[in-house]
């Protein structure tokens, strides 16, 4: 690499880490190397990969990458491997989503540990900083530190940052308790009064807060003589909403009842860090919470979020798929027992582990051993419930394994309008589904899996479907533009590649 080439990768890096408010000292934390080798780089003065470009990319949250000198991300994917050895499941990436917007409620600091590294925490980060939040990672990069200041700086907010992600829905509930009018920036093609938004609304007026939205912003006005007189009845069932309705129960001064909430993962992680916070939350894991608010909450807290059931099931559908033996630890087995039961009645072999807790000490977690099995269809079709039934989350992964399994499966998509439609993409790999309706595909089995190269479908789960098998299908595939699975997945090529896989990640230049 010529070094005038290498000056200039290093001037951008440097503009990027500024623009960010970081130091040469936070970018080496976050990268795990030193602040000398940052400040090489960023002088030209040491060579410097293309992976190493996309690591400091990523962990700036800034496309580097557009400003002309390197493209998107893509995989190239030697499939036929077999799996083994041990992987583990990292943290939940919803539950550390929601764990940033409520570390909002608290005037003190706030130390969440082993963090989900991926973009869209990168996001709320770069809208933490914007507010005059400090965040830094700390022990060499694994836990995130947050200390807020005494205003929030709301007119500062990062707008770009924040319609880059919808978790910005999730900083009405903390800030209706900070201020008595504020504005936020909300996320494009997510208008107020839509389905996915309403039910935040419905719930959030009962605690005074109003809402109009106009120019891309949510104007938030906040009448402090409003105040939930009966149990707030959640008209949809979503992880999301009930998190709002908790953060906005969790300072208010009294007891508010929260009927129809979704106990789903992130929920209950989100209610055992209330209860770090000094928030009394009865009926954890129900459809019904009580939530003893705290006006005033300033405590040093140190809270550790579990591991990420979707992912877990990520990592079991490619040892699956591959026909592999592997071993995936900590895996949190309330979240996974009806996707496990399903999978036990079309002949998966595996083995668990006896249970053990979580390092937040409440959620259970187990080893499962998945060996190599000749599947039969599922009777029933395949379809989603709010928890405990199927998670929506897991329902693509049930395409890949369909695909392995003998005869047909029905799997019904009821909850997204058109996710369905991007499962067919697994026909360019050899498989064999038949799109019915928008939200119903048959997949006849089993398959043979061949390579091909592709672009990459536009949402999270059925992208990693397609990844899972092209890492089956013998040959080279190529995955191209991969930036969507960044968003729910740390590090997942390289994780893969440490159990058997053989992933390359490269660039256009």
């Amino acid at each position: 690499m010529a070094d005038d080439y290498l000056v200039r990768i290093g001037k951008l890096i440097r503009d990027a880490r500024q623009h960010r408010g970081w130091t040469q000292t936070q970018l080496a934390e976050a990268l795990g190397t030193s602040q000398s080798a940052v400040n090489r780089i960023e002088r030209g003065n040491q060579n410097i990969s293309l992976e190493m470009i996309a690591r400091i990319g990523e962990a700036l949250d800034s496309e580097i990458v557009s400003l002309g000198y390197a493209g998107p991300m893509h995989l190239r994917v030697v499939g036929g491997r077999r799996l083994s050895g041990a992987i583990d499941v990292k943290t939940s990436k919803n539950a550390c989503v929601a764990l940033l917007c409520a570390s909002l409620l608290n005037k003190g600091r706030t130390v969440l540990r082993r963090v989900a590294r991926i973009e869209e925490v990168y996001r709320l980060l770069e809208v933490l900083n914007s507010i005059g939040v400090r965040t830094r990672w700390i022990n060499d990069g694994v836990d995130l530190e947050l200390v807020p200041p005494a205003e929030l700086e709301m007119a500062a907010i990062d707008a770009e940052a924040a319609v880059r992600t919808r978790s910005i829905i999730m900083f009405l509930g903390p800030l209706l308790h900070r201020m008595d009018a504020f504005k936020l920036p909300y996320a494009g093609g997510c208008d107020l009064g839509t389905r996915t938004i309403e039910p935040h609304m419905i719930a959030l007026r009962r605690f005074g807060l109003d809402i109009a939205a106009t120019e891309g912003q949510y104007h938030a006005r906040v009448d402090r003589t409003v105040r939930p007189d009966r149990p707030i009845v959640l008209t949809e069932r979503g992880d999301t909403v009930t998190e709002n309705a908790l953060l906005a129960a969790a300072r208010h001064d009294g007891v508010t009842v929260i009927r129809n909430a979704s106990s789903n993962y992130m929920v209950q992680d989100l209610c055992f860090f209330l209860e770090a916070l000094g928030v009394k939350v009865e009926g954890i894991g129900t459809t019904t919470l009580t939530v003893y608010g705290v006006p005033n909450i300033d405590v040093d807290v140190d809270y550790s979020p579990s591991e990420d059931p979707v992912e877990a099931m990520s990592l079991l559908a490619a040892a699956v798929v591959t026909e592999s033996e592997l071993t995936v630890r900590r895996v949190p087995i309330e979240f996974l027992e009806i996707e496990l039961a399903v999978l036990e009645e079309m002949g998966l072999d595996h083995d668990r582990s006896p249970e053990y807790f979580a390092d937040n000490g409440r959620t259970r977690l187990v080893d499962l051993t998945v060996r190599p099995s000749k599947l039969e269809a599922p009777i029933d079709k395949i379809h989603p419930m709010p928890f405990p039934g199927l998670n929506i989350d897991n329902v693509p992964f049930f395409a890949a394994i369909a695909a392995v399994a003998q005869g047909q499966t029905l799997i019904h998509d009821w909850v997204y309008d058109n996710r369905a439609i991007y499962l067919t993409d697994l026909n360019r790999l050899g498989g064999r589904l038949q799109l019915l309706d928008p939200h119903r595909v048959l997949v006849e089995g089993p398959t043979r899996w061949r390579a091909a190269e592709m672009m990459c479908p536009p949402a999270l789960r059925p992208a990693v479907v397609v990844l899972l098998a092209m890492m089956a299908a013998e040959g080279t595939s190529v995955l191209r533009n991969v930036y969507v699975i960044n968003r729910g997945y740390e590090d997942l090529a390289e994780r893969l590649n440490s159990v058997g896989a053989q992933i390359e990640i490269f660039r256009d230049i």
